[in-house]
């Protein structure tokens, strides 16, 4: 059967302005690219910790058999929701699938018809899939500036009667930038309008916090935000998502979040190395090795003279703006063809003129690793820096 041409006019276009995206395999170079940044994923002692588990509960089941609503919940299942919710500080919490689930599911549902959301611009693109399922009004918001966001809100609240709800949506690491939010302004400004607001907190959980509990509860602004997002499939290193705020919340969502009610749900596997995975962040030997990697990242590109090529970050992403797919591609390629993984991230994942490297910093990476990474992009940014001026 001949594919159709629609698609076909769609990749090619993609393949002429070089975006076209390719799945690779990462295996036997230094990482630089992974979520991983606790090294949990690849942790033997989670993994033995785990196994132990599923053999003293029943190691012979293999998945949920079911959606939570009907046979797909547990007695484990539903422990971890607590302890989840305690670790947190909320007063309930809700599993999904992954990240991509919840936030579809939470902002499907939430927002009716009539409410408003306003989002920053850079929001995750689940979060804008999300949105664009809800029957609610979406208004975008200059990145990280809360007079924009204000500026907003104040239409929004002459334009709605009193009875709208409009929530306000973050996220406290930004995936692509690395950069965060002033999050106490931004949840002070959300109160004096009186609107919700919501953060994804996918990056920050592990890397921030007391014991990786994430940004919202070091800056302890937990009982002032309307729910908060994180996912299990970055720092903490399995798979899966919760949804935390209020035990209201979470009966609305079991009723209404259809990524919640018409999925199976996670397997007794996923649930036990996310409940070990949270032991182990109560430790917090991992988080302080990655503290300190982050800052030595730092201080190496000021070592290295390209800090302005740098996005200003203290998470575990650091991103190093490179203009033009082609261009940053090819550093890129010559990156991993010395052994390290970095990838490239091309617009359309990221605006046109805004291509860059991102570096994700782990707890594992040695400081040989992140001064030989950083002296090779100094040399091949210098290298075409004297190509473009040639030309």
């Amino acid at each position: 059967m001949k594919f159709p041409d629609r698609l076909t006019i769609k990749l090619t276009k993609r393949e002429a302005e070089n975006t076209l995206r390719t799945i690779t395999v990462s295996e036997g170079k230094v990482d630089f690219s992974s979520n991983d940044y606790l090294g949990y994923a690849k942790s033997k002692a989670i993994h033995d910790q785990v196994t132990l588990e599923l053999q003293a509960q029943d190691g012979t089941i293999n998945g949920a058999t079911g959606s939570r609503l009907i046979t797909g919940s547990s007695l484990q299942t539903e422990t971890l929701e607590d302890n989840l919710a305690k670790y947190h500080e909320a007063d309930s919490a809700l599993l999904y699938n992954s990240g991509y689930d919840a936030n579809i599911g939470f902002f499907s549902a939430v927002p009716q018809r009539g409410d408003v959301i306003i989002y920053d611009e850079l929001i995750h693109a689940s979060i804008r899939d999300g949105m664009q399922m809800s029957l609610a009004k979406a208004y975008k918001y200059t990145h990280n500036d809360l007079n924009s966001l204000e500026q907003k809100i104040i239409a929004a609240k002459q334009s709605k009667p009193e009875a709208t709800a409009i929530y306000v949506v973050t996220e406290s690491v930004f995936s692509m930038d690395g950069d965060t939010p002033d999050l106490k302004e931004f949840v002070a400004l959300c109160f004096k309008y009186q609107v919700y607001p919501i953060i994804d907190e996918a990056h920050a959980v592990g890397v921030f916090g007391n014991y990786g509990a994430g940004l919202v509860q070091e800056f302890g602004l937990q009982d002032k935000v309307f729910a908060r997002i994180t996912t299990f499939g970055k720092a903490v290193g399995a798979h899966g998502a919760i949804v935390l705020g209020s035990a209201q919340l979470r009966t609305f969502l079991i009723n209404f979040s259809r990524s919640f009610i018409y999925t199976t749900g996670l397997p007794p596997h996923s649930i036990a190395t996310i409940a070990t995975a949270y032991h182990f962040l109560r430790q917090g030997n991992e988080q302080q090795l990655l503290k300190k990697n982050i800052q030595f990242f730092k201080q190496q590109i000021q070592v290295e003279g390209i800090q302005h090529l740098f996005i200003v970050s203290d998470s575990a992403i650091q991103c190093c703006l490179l203009q033009g797919n082609e261009k940053v591609k090819a550093i890129a390629k010559k990156i991993q063809n010395q052994g390290y993984d970095v990838r490239a991230i091309l617009s359309p994942t990221v605006p046109a003129g805004a291509e860059r490297l991102r570096f994700c910093i782990h707890s594992y990476n040695s400081k040989d690793e992140i001064t030989n990474v950083l002296n090779l992009l100094a040399t091949f940014v210098r290298e075409y820096a004297m190509q473009d001026h040639d030309n």
